[in-house]
């Protein structure tokens, strides 16, 4: 059986280095012609390719981000996480004992505050005796996980702002490596124009880069504070509804 696999072994490493082996022949022979090469293909081409493929994952990204960014204004909102209507009604509800007709407005207008006063009810429904220690606990527990649903979501945002001007710096690295080769190529006489060339690529994608970076860890920074009231918001709203389930009981 080990024969067998170090039979496989070798032949994959055969095919491998035939795969391999002409490309290292290419780029000696082009590298004795004075171009450089990586793979047989022209570096010029690689760098420009890599620098291209740059702007793409930030314009993705610029994309993603606007997205976010409008998504956040339309979700992180009083009226989608804590709604004074649903919040005065279940309370009128609790108050009256009404908690089949709780239990279906939540259903009803499902949200983070319905998920926590959910909770309550179906541990209630669950339990023959109540214990306000554990009830509360069980309040608790599905409002921090409502409160990091909201507040996680924003944590692409950061990441985006984080990671973007990261690529935008390896696009400068590939534009200086352009710079670089096209000096490298004829040292006795320098290009300007392909120097210049290289240089604005490499300062172009850092600026890109910030472009996207920088709205992103603004708007972070906006949303994180919004969330921030907002889960402040649905911890009052929850503590009330508790004290009228207590309250009935």
């Amino acid at each position: 059986m080990r024969a067998g696999w170090m039979r496989l072994v070798l032949v994959v490493g055969v095919v491998m280095g035939c795969l391999v082996l002409p490309g290292y022949a290419q780029e000696a022979a082009d590298a004795a012609e004075g171009v450089a090469t990586v793979g047989g293909i022209p570096f010029d081409v690689v760098m420009n390719s890599a620098v291209n493929g740059v702007y793409g994952v930030l314009a993705v990204m610029s994309i993603a981000a606007l997205a976010m960014i409008l998504y956040f204004f339309v979700v992180l909102r009083k009226g989608q996480v804590v709604p004074e209507p649903l919040r005065s009604e279940l309370m009128e509800k609790l108050r009256a004992g009404d908690i089949e007709d709780a239990r279906r407005l939540c259903g009803f207008r499902r949200g983070p505050l319905s998920a926590v006063l959910l909770s309550a009810l179906d541990h209630i429904g669950s339990m023959p005796d109540i214990e306000p220690m554990l009830l509360r606990d069980v309040v608790e527990s599905e409002g921090s996980r409502q409160s990091e649903s909201i507040q996680g979501q924003t944590q692409y945002l950061m990441d985006i702002a984080v990671v973007a001007p990261m690529i935008g710096l390896l696009g400068t690295v590939f534009g200086m490596m352009i710079a670089f080769n096209a000096v490298s190529d004829q040292i006795a006489v320098v290009r300007p124009t392909a120097l210049i060339a290289g240089i604005n690529k490499a300062m172009l994608t850092t600026a890109f880069g910030l472009l996207v970076g920088i709205p992103a860890m603004m708007f972070y920074a906006y949303f994180r504070n919004r969330t921030a009231k907002l889960v402040s918001m649905l911890e009052t709203a929850s503590a009330e509804l508790f004290t009228a389930l207590l309250s009935r009981r």
